[in-house]
């Protein structure tokens, strides 16, 4: 995937989104080729483990067959040993299992972001054809209107992989949730609220945070996208959280209104400078502000964000039920 140069006198609103995406695809490689490299040496270690493994169990047969030859000390001493080997087995297999599952997940999201390249590729060769780039004055209203474009065309994409996954010889990877890139398989299945219910308390065993999940209002399954999207922004506010705010606690409330639905994320950590943030959106590469912002916005919805240094952060997004 090659790379979009950007120069000081235009912007390309594709740039930042495209130098993101190739990013995270070389962060998703060099540590596929680490995980690579760690399951050949696990394997040729379980070999010599198990090998190790299979003698103890010929040990084994000929201390229990002889075992008036042996004291107890002996005896102790050698299904110590025994065990200690099962165990080593047992170890090494589990690691050389979780290696293998990481693997498949890090070559999906390669597979990914590849495809979300050359997406991005595809639109600014289209863009340019359409009358060039803009000048910085155009940048940031550019930016977001080129933005919500690739967002909208990437999320089809994720959904594309997924059905991909889900019918072809790969459906064994279906369970597998890519955090930032395909959409939990449960999220069709049961809905919004029980697939948040999970994530977040996964999230707050994975990072040791305290969390809150809170329901107000008759729960519901919500029409069109609206659940992808909401599902989305909250995985990208948590991201956040976990990345950047240093909080110990981070508290989800959705809200069913009869012609609406909120959310509100909301953390105790470290906080931020809002207005002066914004405001360097195209500068200071900070994407996911707004992809929840662009993603709000293609449900028709308001995403608004109260922050202050040292005073924690929250997000709230409402979106309407009748989009006519």
């Amino acid at each position: 995937m090659s790379a979009i140069q950007a120069t000081d006198e235009t912007f390309d609103p594709f740039v930042l989104i495209h130098q993101s995406v190739t990013a995270r695809l070389q962060t998703v490689e060099a540590e596929l080729e680490t995980a690579e490299a760690k399951s050949r040496d696990l394997e040729s270690t379980l070999e010599q483990i198990r090998d190790q493994a299979e003698e103890s169990r010929v040990v084994e047969k000929h201390l229990l067959n002889n075992l008036k030859q042996f004291s107890p000390a002996e005896v102790q001493e050698t299904f110590s040993n025994i065990r200690e080997t099962q165990l080593n087995v047992e170890r090494a297999q589990s690691e050389y299992e979780a290696l293998a599952s990481r693997r498949a997940e890090l070559k999906d999201q390669g597979q990914f972001l590849r495809s979300a390249g050359q997406i991005l590729a595809d639109l600014q060769r289209m863009y340019g054809e359409n009358g060039g780039r803009p000048t910085a004055a155009e940048g940031d209203k550019q930016f977001r209107d080129a933005s919500r474009q690739v967002f909208q065309i990437i999320e089809e994409e994720r959904m594309r992989i997924a059905r991909d996954m889900h019918d072809g010889p790969a459906q064994s990877m279906a369970n597998l949730v890519l955090q930032a890139e395909i959409l939990p398989m449960t999220l069709d299945d049961l809905g919004l609220v029980p697939t948040l219910r999970k994530f977040i308390k996964e999230y707050g065993d994975r990072y040791g945070l305290a969390t809150r999940f809170n329901v107000v209002g008759q729960e519901r399954r919500l029409p069109g996208n609206t659940e992808g999207v909401l599902f989305r922004i909250i995985q990208e506010a948590l991201t956040n959280v976990h990345k950047h705010a240093r909080a110990k606690m981070a508290e989800v409330t959705i809200n069913f209104q009869p012609s609406r639905v909120s959310v509100v994320i909301k953390d105790d950590g470290q906080g931020f400078d809002v207005a002066r943030t914004e405001a360097n959106l195209h500068k200071n590469k900070n994407l996911g502000l707004l992809s929840m912002r662009e993603r709000a916005e293609l449900e028709k919805g308001t995403l608004e964000i109260r922050s202050q240094p040292g005073r924690g952060t929250e997000v709230k997004v409402e979106v309407p039920l009748n989009k006519r």
